[in-house]
């Protein structure tokens, strides 16, 4: 997540749907349907998709940043597990401070391609460390929600794509790029995009992109996102991510946007521990952007819940 301090949290969102107010009408393209058995995702595989990149890192001079070795290291051993899982896969190319970077797209064959739901977050890191909460979190559990789409075999309604974007760390290069590239009419397909960016803080909160300010259709995302961490017992709280990770270029472009968030450099409050654990007074992640942002920089328990809810929401939002 790129460096750009916002407010970080607006109001409490209800923990349960019961007495919250009804959502706005919803484009019927993304309109939601009840999960059909969205399965739980192991830790242990997120884990292991965590260890190989941190070893990538560590094997090329400890980072995963844009134009460095351990970024293009990193991004071929993503697309070389989806490229087996029967993805069809594809780099886009572009160039920024005199380096090429990179973003991953995999799609998964079938569905209306008319209403295509895109899941990404970005694969980079920052030159400082090996980047395993930031954003290698995202990046490992998009990674295995992929994975088990192809292992079940699902048939959704709707086109499944996901991505994994370079160069986020100097300002959402690669998500602007791909925005920006597509012609109108490519544009218009792409019915919602959910990001991941951080789902592993070791000194974790649950946090929903706010739907308010962005896109008609966002609420149903928001929705999405909050009903599973309801339904395991997980107060969240709304946010405001503003123009701070990949889901932007897209919401400049009018396509509904979500994600989840467990915390970067701000401090826990009071409150917040006592809803979620943790510790008062720190950040929630006070590895962010430092060399010390490694494999002890990961709270396991975040890790499982979110990436059961990227599950749940490619399972729900896809139909």
């Amino acid at each position: 997540m790129i460096t750009r301090r916002v407010p970080i949290v607006v109001a409490l969102l209800c923990a349960t749907i019961t007495g919250c107010a009804t959502a706005t009408a919803v484009p019927e393209r993304l309109a939601t349907v009840a999960p059909h058995a969205a399965p739980d995702i192991p830790v242990a595989d997120v884990q292991a998709h965590l260890a190989e990149l941190s070893r990538i890192a560590d094997e090329n001079g400890g980072n995963r940043a844009h134009g460095q070795p351990g970024y293009r290291a990193g991004l071929d051993y993503l697309k070389g597990r989806l490229d087996a899982a029967g993805y069809t896969t594809a780099l886009q190319e572009f160039t920024i401070g005199g380096a090429t970077g990179y973003n991953l797209i995999a799609d998964w064959p079938g569905g209306d391609e008319n209403a295509t739901v895109m899941f990404g977050g970005h694969a980079d890191s920052v030159s400082a460390g090996p980047g395993i909460n930031d954003n290698g979190s995202g990046s490992a559990g998009l990674l295995e929600v992929a994975l088990t789409v192809a292992e079940q075999n699902l048939r959704p309604a709707k086109h499944l794509r996901f991505a994994w974007w370079g160069a986020e760390e100097l300002g959402l290069v690669g998500s602007t790029e791909y925005v920006e590239s597509l012609p109108d009419a490519e544009l218009a397909k792409i019915a919602g995009y959910v990001n991941f960016d951080m789902i592993g803080s070791p000194n974790p909160g649950y946090f929903v992109y706010a739907s308010g300010s962005q896109p008609p259709g966002s609420e149903a995302i928001e929705k999405v996102l909050a009903d599973h961490f309801a339904a395991i017992g997980v107060q969240t709280e709304p946010v405001e991510v503003g123009g701070r990770s990949d889901h932007a270029a897209f919401a400049r472009a009018g396509v509904p946007t979500g994600g989840v968030f467990t915390g970067a450099e701000e401090t826990k409050s009071g409150e917040q521990a006592a809803k979620w654990g943790g510790t008062a007074g720190e950040a929630f992640d006070p590895c962010y952007h430092r060399a010390c942002d490694t494999l002890d920089n990961i709270d396991t328990t975040a890790l499982d819940r979110n990436s059961d809810a990227i599950a749940n929401a490619v399972w729900t939002l896809t139909g």
